[in-house]
């Protein structure tokens, strides 16, 4: 199990036995929307009155489930569940706690179309989108796994003559998961993954909009061997069991995706020492971007314009990492701003279940509302070259939309939308475009197309983001090959998918003997 690393592949849409294979998994996870499904606290199942009802976000009358609703009781038998579990669990053998997740990859590539399915009914995922997702949840398993074999080994460091040092990695304790619903089974999965390979016990907190696939993975974990109270899954609502979570003095690890609000409230609230708390927390947060393509006088007009609109448009612009800010020198400027209006007026956007469709709904009526309340400024502060419309009736559709001559200071391009809406800036040289896509409060990913190698170094140094992409799309990090995490009110740059992740979820101990 500890041969190299390789991430799984994605599927080819183009071949029409996968496209055939992919539709009978629609038709299979359509025959499971509407079922229910209990807490899991210490490996039994517990059912409540109160249910968290998860709906097709294309279609806002389908119930693809309903989850009971866990209230501060439940968390706090969750976490006393998880702390128990965790005198066990620490000193299971690293091998044996990175082999229950090469199971459970095992388990989700054999249904990884079943998966994707499921993703595009409770995302909202197009097809590709969907199958990138699951792959991703399975790279996490698959490089977590080996990380933790590797890491187990503990680091080199120097002994003396007459006494032996050793510098090894021990647990840290129980651990929140509090996961977004975007990468509603690759982050849920990858942050689950990460702390319970280390050692650690984890209560799971997954996005109310999208509670289904994290019960599902509960359990293929269980499937796959995990012990009962190693993972105790109890969605609920932020203010009740998340601050329950965050605040409670057996807490020992808060790793969250989300808003920057909600970021750094949580980090503020694990800040502050508990009765009885005999330990300082420790909190992982990834927070969002406003992320910019920079495209140079010097480039391919057509790779800058492609590399423009996947990153805007990937999953209607629902990432983190989207590029939501295009930054173009002046002498092409209105070469790329038309070739990626014309790109972007060619994609189909509708239901996600359809295999052309480029685009799907955003997620929720709070999005699209949000969503619809930024093209109502960008109306204002810029100029309106396709899209702006947006179709509640019978799911959150919106049409990708582009404006531009944008102010670099303008709300436009200065407030994460988490939307399809990419704004365009002029500049009159590489100084200024590196200016503009350094002047936010975030630093999570960017990219620049350029054929200017000077321009390049240059970037590499002054362009602050923890992902900088060249000539390609500043989306779609891989496991293992671009570590993702950023700079600024991005969060706490702890690199997902990289070597010194699982780490973050351990304490350093040195240990010194006399011979």
């Amino acid at each position: 199990m500890t041969t190299a690393y390789k991430h799984e592949p994605f599927t080819d849409f183009n071949n029409e036995e996968n496209r055939n294979l992919f539709q009978q998994a629609l038709a299979n996870v359509n025959e499971m929307m509407g079922k229910e499904y209990p807490l899991v606290i210490n490996g039994e199942r517990v059912t409540t009155d109160n249910t968290i009802v998860s709906y097709n976000p294309a279609n806002k009358e389908e119930v693809v489930g309903k989850v009971s609703k866990a209230n501060k009781e439940h968390a706090e038998q969750a976490i006393q569940a998880a702390s128990e579990a965790f005198e066990d669990w620490r000193y299971w053998n690293p091998e044996e706690r990175a082999n229950i997740l090469f199971r459970a990859a095992a388990i989700i590539r054999r249904k990884k179309h079943d998966f994707s399915a499921l993703l595009v009914k409770e995302g909202g995922k197009p097809w590709k989108e969907a199958d990138a997702d699951t792959a991703e949840a399975i790279d996490f398993l698959e490089y977590y796994g080996r990380q933790m074999i590797e890491l187990a080994k503990g680091k080199p460091i120097n002994s003396r003559e007459g006494e032996i040092n050793q510098y090894v990695y021990t647990p840290t304790g129980v651990t929140v998961v509090i996961s977004p619903w975007n990468f509603l089974f690759a982050i849920m999965a990858g942050t689950v993954a990460a702390p319970i390979v280390t050692g650690n016990t984890v209560v799971l907190k997954p996005a109310s909009t999208t509670p289904v696939i994290a019960a599902l993975f509960v359990e293929v974990l269980e499937e796959a061997g995990l012990p009962k109270g190693v993972v105790n899954f109890v969605p609920g609502s932020g203010a009740e069991v998340g601050d329950y979570l965050v605040d409670h003095p057996k807490t020992s690890l808060i790793t969250f995706t989300g808003s920057r609000e909600v970021g750094t409230r949580i980090f503020e609230r694990a800040a502050k020492v508990q009765e009885g708390q005999m330990h300082l927390k420790r909190v992982i947060v990834e927070m969002g971007g406003k992320d910019t393509v920079v495209v140079d006088k010097d480039c391919d007009i057509e790779l800058a314009a492609q590399s423009i609109f996947t990153s805007a448009f990937g999953f209607s612009g629902q990432k983190c990492s989207a590029g939501s800010r295009a930054v173009v020198h002046e002498d092409v400027y209105d070469q790329v701003l038309q070739r990626v209006v014309e790109i972007t007026e060619e994609k189909i956007v509708g239901n996600p279940e359809n295999a052309d469709t480029y685009m799907g709904p955003v997620i929720d009526q709070a999005s699209f509302d949000k969503i619809m309340d930024y093209v109502r400024v960008g109306n204002e502060e810029g100029r309106l070259m396709t899209g702006g419309k947006g179709d509640d009736s019978k799911g959150y559709f919106i049409q990708p939309t582009i404006f531009a001559d944008l102010d670099p200071k303008s709300r436009l391009m200065q407030e994460e939308i988490f939307g399809p809406v990419v704004g365009f800036s002029k500049a009159a040289d590489f100084d200024e475009a590196l200016k503009i896509a350094n002047n936010t409060e975030y630093g999570l990913t960017g990219a620049v197309i350029t054929r200017n190698r000077k321009h390049i170094e240059r970037a590499k140094q002054e362009f602050h983001v923890g992902n900088l992409y060249f000539n390609r799309n500043c989306t779609g990090a891989i496991v293992g090959y671009h570590p993702f995490g950023g700079f600024k009110m991005s969060g706490t740059d702890s690199k997902a998918g990289g070597p010194d992740y699982l780490a973050l979820h351990m304490q350093a101990k040195t240990i010194s003997e006399m011979l």
